[in-house]
């Protein structure tokens, strides 16, 4: 086997380097043969566990962590102690906690988001074709329980829960390849091998990202207790319970990675640096994490991590809370639910008086606020409507963007559809260009010939049956308040060539349930894949479940192998099918080769409407937090600021 402790770069890898080649290293991951021995010299931790080891109620360090810990090297040795402040918005906002806490996957990003890092893996091996990826644990490590954490959780959490159908409808598409799920065996306590029936040469990459942590998500000796396998009697607990089944108490017990339970059973061992304590349920003001006594990385001196002792997630109604919390000092690291550019001068001018300074966000997608027309919609009349393409080519020509951008993105952006963004090797001008001019008269002539020549008396269009050209747009105002003022403008814009539309601002739990449902007419997101087009590629076919809003039912089809959902249109599947090969290879040139055919298929299909050009964004830290970079990437794959890493962050004492 070829030993390969690093993925192989990528044209995503390298547009990232390019573009983020400015950032300060904050801290430097190494995975070193001597942590034991940095261990014994040292000894150190955080003064709460040493007073318990003193007492005989907890173990020794060396005890604790891994004989061979993750090593990080800070910019700063910290010191020990704080609680770290940061704001929730609501109930369902369980990816502010993911995006702090929620990392420790097999492997992770550096910094630059142009590497993938040891993690829970110290070391891998990967043959020659990229089916077989053998990864060496840390022997010795412990999940926050003091349970010791090995190759059989990973077999658990994959074979018996991540390829479980009565868990999940369809295997997670991070471990599918060629509509086929890996096989995971044991070679011995602290290696496992993933193994694929056809090459998979983008799966290191895929496993840094957020939707990667399935491997360590479950801890066998807590989960397996709801699981039937298991347990003859888990379907009694769940009803027992007032669930529906046993899979609805395993996922209350255990979560899984993008849903509020995963934070709501303090009971719950993980690998994380912070546990809970006060958990995430209904009802609840604030959530609340403690040092994981257990946890497995040191900093070069040999201290255990983390060096904050708590955090505190404050659950705040509206953004305006948010933002005063912030303005007044109580929020000690934040960017999610403020980062909109209309904020950032009110907290430029109060850096003095709220003790904090701005810290910047690097896009790394597409577009600001792409809209997705439901051309699976479930009235036939609408979706003969939205599936039209020169329909969607008349609403692109019939939006003034200019104004958009001046108005709501105070001039910092151009005008953008998707795609790579300019300076990635894979840029497609046509994808990212056509039918961004505003044109009402060519709209207008457009929308005529289609049929919606007849108005009414407002002057609104009418459908051949009568009915007025009318849809709703669906928006979450509390995590994107720029896109409900886009949406004004678009409103007016549409309006004038003849179309109705209403702006559904709704909560972040009904956006999910009636994208879910199908239940939609249209919706807005920000478009990702800007550096990362191999990593999210939602927009440029049907790919995502959640995601990709103009064709849900074709995304279910795709990652089911055709089981589930609606069979989509021919070109879609090309993308499907181009799109596998593509994560397939590992030959550069081929892989780039085969993604251009998606972004023409794509441009040529033109499914999704942007707006404009996705734009840089900023957060805030605290004056005193140190150890928190300049700037790092702001996107999902990349789930800031956790790949920052927080548990090297610490408070200087004032």
């Amino acid at each position: 086997m070829k030993q390969n402790s690093r993925s192989p770069s990528s044209p995503g890898s390298t547009a990232r380097r390019q573009v983020l080649q400015g950032f300060a290293g904050a801290a430097a991951l190494v995975s070193l043969g001597a942590g034991r021995s940095a261990l014994a010299q040292a000894g150190k931790e955080a003064p709460a566990l040493a007073k318990l080891v003193g007492e005989g109620k907890l173990p020794a360090l060396a005890q604790r962590v891994s004989a061979n810990p993750l090593v990080i090297r800070a910019e700063q040795v910290g010191v020990y102690g704080g609680s770290l402040r940061r704001g929730l918005r609501g109930s369902a906002d369980h990816n502010g906690i993911l995006r702090l806490v929620g990392n420790q996957g097999l492997v992770r990003w550096n910094l630059a988001f142009t590497e993938v890092l040891p993690n829970v893996a110290h070391k891998w091996d990967v043959n020659a074709n990229s089916t077989e990826f053998t990864f060496h644990l840390r022997r010795g490590m412990r999940w926050s329980d003091g349970k010791p954490f090995t190759a059989d959780d990973i077999l658990f959490s994959i074979e018996d829960c991540a390829k479980n159908s009565e868990l999940y409808k369809s295997v997670p598409s991070t471990l599918v390849i060629a509509n086929k799920p890996c096989q995971v065996s044991k070679i011995d306590e602290v290696t496992v091998k993933f193994t694929f029936a056809s090459p998979y040469a983008l799966f290191l990459e895929q496993m840094a990202t957020p939707l990667g942590q399935y491997p360590t998500l479950f801890p066998k000796h807590y989960c397996s207790q709801f699981h039937p396998k298991y347990n003859p009697k888990a379907a009694e607990q769940a009803k027992a319970a007032n669930l529906s089944d046993w899979a609805a108490l395993f996922r209350a017990k255990c979560g899984d990675i993008e849903i509020p339970a995963r934070w709501g059973n303090a009971e719950k061992p993980t690998l994380d640096p912070w546990v809970i304590s006060e958990p995430y349920t209904g009802g609840a003001t604030r959530v609340v994490m403690e040092r994981n006594p257990y946890f497995w990385q040191v900093d070069q001196n040999g201290q255990q991590l983390p060096y904050i002792d708590r955090l505190t997630f404050s659950i705040a109604q509206d953004v305006e809370s948010l933002m005063l919390d912030a303005l007044s000092g109580k929020l000690d690291i934040q960017e999610r639910h403020i980062d909109s550019l209309q904020n950032k001068p009110t907290l430029s001018q109060n850096m003095q008086k709220g003790g904090y300074r701005l810290i910047e966000l690097i896009a790394s997608g597409a577009q600001q606020v792409q809209i997705y027309l439901n051309l699976t919609h479930k009235d036939p009349k609408m979706r003969e409507m939205f599936a039209n393409k020169q329909f969607r080519q008349a609403l692109s020509l019939g939006m003034n963007r200019k104004e958009i951008i001046d108005v709501v993105y105070l001039g910092q952006s151009e005008p953008y559809q998707t795609g790579p963004r300019p300076g990635h090797p894979w840029y497609h001008e046509k994808l990212a260009r056509q039918f961004t001019q505003h044109d009402p008269k060519q709209a207008n002539e457009i929308l005529d010939k289609l049929g919606y020549a007849r108005r009414d008396a407002q002057k609104f269009r009418l459908r051949p049956d009568g009915q007025r050209v009318f849809f709703a747009i669906d928006v979450i105002p509390t995590l994107y308040p720029d896109a409900v003022d886009t949406l004004e403008l678009v409103k007016r814009h549409w309006a004038e060539i003849g179309v109705d539309v209403k702006i559904n601002t709704i909560e972040r739990a009904l956006y999910y349930t009636r994208g879910d449902s199908n239940d939609h007419d249209a919706a807005v997101w920000p478009g990702p894949g800007g550096l990362d087009p191999m990593l999210d590629a939602r927009d440029y076919f049907a790919q995502h479940t959640q995601g990709s809003r103009y064709a849900i039912p074709w995304t279910l089809w795709y990652v089911s192998g055709g089981k589930d959902g609606q069979e989509p249109p021919e070109s879609q599947k090309r993308r499907m099918k181009l799109y596998d090969d593509a994560r397939a290879t590992a030959d550069l040139g081929r892989r780039g080769a085969l993604m251009k055919q998606v972004f023409d298929l794509a441009a040529d299909s033109f499914e999704t409407i942007g707006v404009c050009l996705a734009v840089n964004a900023f957060g805030i830290a605290r004056n005193n937090l140190q150890n928190v970079p300049k700037s790092y990437p702001s996107s999902w794959s990349w789930p800031n600021p956790g790949p920052a890493l927080p548990q090297q962050f610490f408070f200087t004492r004032t």
